[in-house]
Parts: C-alpha cells; structure tokens; sequence
C-alpha cells in the first residue's frame, strides 16, 4: 500500500514538473509547497465536511451506553484511542469512520442501522470501522485521493488554455492530455486501494473476535436494507459511499447475488452457508467486473467469499 502511495507522489510530482518547466517555473519548493497545500486543506477540512455533509451528531455515554461500551472494548482490542461516537441523519442504513489522525478518529451509525442489525452483527460492522481507524485507511484514502484531484486540475487548465504561440499551445495541449491520462490512471488506483483496505477491515473485524458468518450476514442485511430505498434517495449517497461498510448504489444487484447463498431464507448467513463459499469459484460477468473496476468497494459475493476462508 505505501508503495503505491510512493508511486503516487513520483507521477504527480513528475507531472508538476513538466507543468512548471512549460510555465517557465522549476524551483523545487514551489511543486512541494503547491503539493504539500493542497492536501493538508482537504485534509484537514475533511471531518467538517464530512460531518456537515453526512448530518452527523456525536452521542454522549449517557445518551447510549450500549453504543459506548461497544466502541470502547473495540477500540481497547484494536490498541486504538477511543473513538468520538456519532449518529446520522442519512437514510441508508449503514456506519462510517472519518477523522485527520487516530487520536481525533470518529465512529458513526446512521439511524436506520439499529433496527436491522442485531447485537453482534452491529458490532461486527463497528469491528470494520474501527479496523479502517487501526490502519490509518482514512489517511492513506486521503493522501492518495489528491493526486487525481491535481491531475485534474492540471489537465483542464492545459487543455483549455489560450496561447498565441502555435508551439507553446500544442505543448500545453499535450501536457493537458498527458495529466488526464494521469487523472484516469490514478484514479483507477484509489479505486483499487479502497477495495483492498475493505477486505482488510473485514478481516481486522475478525481479529477483533467477531465471527465472519456475522459479519457476512450483517453485509447481507445492510445490501437488503439498501436495496429497499428509494433511488432517488440512494442518489444522495452517491458522492459519500466510499465511507461507507457497502456500496449502497449497487444494492439491488448485490442482494440478487447474496440472496443465493441464504439458502434456508433465513434474511442471515450463517456457518453452514458461508462455509459453502469457500471453494466456489466465482463467475463475474463482463458487466459485473467493470461495475467492480470502477467501485470503491469489491464486489460482494467476493467479500463473503474472502469472509469464508476466516471461518475455521
């Protein structure tokens, strides 16, 4: 994963440099200070942005005890500070972790997540959320995420300036084609390293002590929960689900898919179930590998998969 964050910098850096040799401009500290700036602002705006966009309100102890003495055994097990805990107004059932550092990290459940998961299965989501908090995924997300948002901005200004000079303008032109290029390549990998740190939160909620049957059924219900929205309401979420445990906009395909695998129709998977996962192979039509390709989260059937080879 660092290398890929290294890998990252050395593209976007290199693409500064072309940008500021075609300017005119080559001092070292502009293209770090540029850089540098740029991320620690979205960074550090990002829990406000978060909380405003999300509706979030932070809980006191006395408020949900229960909540509190979940997220403080899971975080004490994970070696974590404990998290500030908040709710959300937001209509998809689900949870969430955002925070700059480890110290100012917090823990969310939007409202509707209560009355569809049980006991374990919430703790179980809480495991992962805490596990992306362990693993620094938020700053790692964070650090790789400016790089296509640059690359972006390089790009449109390239391809879009004005220039007298029929040279100066094709250089820029395809200096403009060269950051979008950068753009869709780098973008690719934010895509790709979300999904790999989801499987990895899966797994930290297992080390936590929670079984992968009930994380996998917990994934299952939250699809369910998911697919019963109104689009236009999952439409709200659009911009915001690569916070969340699921991909709420790939619901009503996701609970088709998980649906097979509940095989006493139970609305759970459990043992028995999951264990029938293991050594199937799964086949992912065209449609479904891009859909995959071009999502912050892998597929499900995959996940529940990766779930099953945890289970003992």
């Amino acid at each position: 994963m660092y290398l890929v964050l290294g890998a990252f910098f050395a593209i976007i850096y290199a693409l500064f440099v072309a940008a500021g040799t075609y300017l005119g401009i080559g001092n070292f500290m502009f293209f770090a200070v540029l850089a540098t700036g740029m991320m620690l602002v979205q960074y550090m705006i990002g829990p406000k942005i978060v909380e405003w966009s999300m509706g979030v309100r932070y809980l006191s102890e006395k408020e949900d005890p229960q909540l509190h003495r979940m997220v403080k055994e899971l975080s004490k097990k994970a070696g974590i500070p404990m998290p500030r805990i908040g709710i959300s107004s937001m209509p998809v059932p689900n949870a969430f972790a955002f925070g700059r550092w480890t110290s100012d990290s917090r823990v969310c459940i939007t409202e509707s997540i209560r009355s569809l998961l049980d006991k374990d299965e919430l703790r179980a989501v809480i495991g992962h959320e805490i596990s992306h908090i362990k693993h620094k995924d938020v700053l790692i997300i964070t650090l790789v995420s400016v790089i296509p948002a640059i690359a972006w901005h390089l790009a449109w200004s390239f391809m879009f300036s004005r220039n007298s000079d029929r040279e100066e303008s094709m250089n820029g032109l395809a200096i403009g084609a060269g950051a979008f290029a950068v753009y869709l390549a780098t973008n690719m990998l934010v895509l790709y390293a979300s999904r790999i740190r989801e499987y990895s939160a899966d797994l930290g909620s297992v080390k936590l002590g929670n079984d992968p049957s009930t994380m996998a059924s917990a994934l299952y219900k939250l699809v369910y929960g998911s697919a019963r929205i109104p689009k236009d309401t999952l439409k709200e979420a659009e911009g915001l689900k690569a916070f969340f445990a699921n991909d709420p906009t790939r619901a009503m395909a996701e609970f088709r898919e998980l649906k097979e695998l509940d095989l006493d129709g139970s609305g759970t998977i459990d043992d028995s179930e999951l264990r029938t996962m293991k050594n199937r192979k799964v086949k992912l039509s065209f449609g479904d590998k891009f859909m995959e390709l071009m999502s912050t989260h892998p597929n499900m059937v995959k996940r529940v998969q990766a779930l099953s080879k945890m289970n003992n």
